[in-house]
């Protein structure tokens, strides 16, 4: 069995990690390196830094908290926002990061991704998908069939593309893992958009790590659990669980409510295999 990834999540504007809610509200919650330290001395099996700003401006500003986390840990680090060429890309890679991640600018113009594998490799080209649950979806007949639609522009533009649909066309160009981004779920701690996750994975084969509403031990062991797992959480059934490849984790974290070892040990308990 693959052991499951615990990664925490940075998100970065103007050389400082914050958060927010749904992608709105966003406070100052403390410096990257010193989070990134706490968090590869924790067990942490990667880390991701998201640049939130995206200008060209905080795009550099990131690339320097990348070169200094990179010279002190050694777990592999992805980099996102403001990623729009490949030279962007090479830029990222060479300040230490191992994998890149691109959300508007392949919604832009997916040949992107084709240039980015071709370039680096799949293995090194992450697609973050931020998708919401389009108005009059629902789980009963009446509401219509569910449906999620990818958004750009840090979730505030509705691109009116199918978030499945896109997931397969962008492994198909060169996507070697999907970061799939509940913003309806995002930072209210209810748990992870399981449904949502589970459709994806089956979608793709590639890696999906499921990013959005971590609030408790359970709900993260219930997205990475599969239906082969013998023992179920509270949230998660036979029918449900996902058994995603990874748990992309922040305000839990940042807000010291758990620890990676915490994390780790519960979801054992309940039969995901972890990385120690």
């Amino acid at each position: 069995m693959q052991a499951k990834r615990i990664i925490p999540c940075l998100d970065v504007d103007d050389g400082k990690v914050v958060k927010g809610v749904k992608f709105e509200g966003i406070k100052e919650v403390g410096d990257p390196v010193e989070l990134a330290r706490r968090y590869n001395a924790d067990g942490a099996d990667e880390l991701t830094f998201l640049d939130i700003g995206a200008s060209y401006k905080s795009r550099a500003t990131l690339l320097d908290v990348v070169k200094n986390v990179a010279a002190e840990v050694f777990i592999p680090l992805c980099v996102g926002g403001g990623i729009r060429v490949v030279d962007d890309m090479r830029e990222a890679m060479n300040a230490g990061a191992d994998k890149v991640s691109v959300c508007t600018s392949a919604l832009n113009r997916p040949e992107l991704l084709r240039e980015m594998a071709n370039a680096y490799g799949s293995q090194c080209v992450v697609l973050s998908i931020d998708a919401k649950r389009v108005p009059g979806s629902g789980a009963s007949k009446d509401n219509g069939e569910l449906r999620w639609n990818a958004f750009s522009h840090g979730g505030r533009t509705d691109t009116g593309i199918d978030a499945i649909e896109w997931a397969i066309r962008a492994v198909e160009l060169g996507a070697g893992e999907i970061l799939l981004n509940s913003i309806d779920a995002d930072g209210t701690g209810a748990g992870y958009d399981l449904e949502l996750t589970r459709r994806i994975l089956n979608a793709v084969p590639v890696p999906v790590i499921a990013s959005g509403g971590a609030g408790t031990l359970d709900q993260i062991a219930s997205v990475l659990l599969s239906t082969k797992n013998a023992e179920m959480t509270e949230q998660a059934t036979a029918e449900n669980s996902p058994g995603a490849d990874a748990a992309l984790i922040a305000s839990l974290l940042h807000f010291g409510k758990t620890s990676i070892q915490e994390i780790k040990k519960h979801a054992e308990e309940k039969g995901v295999c972890v990385r120690w």
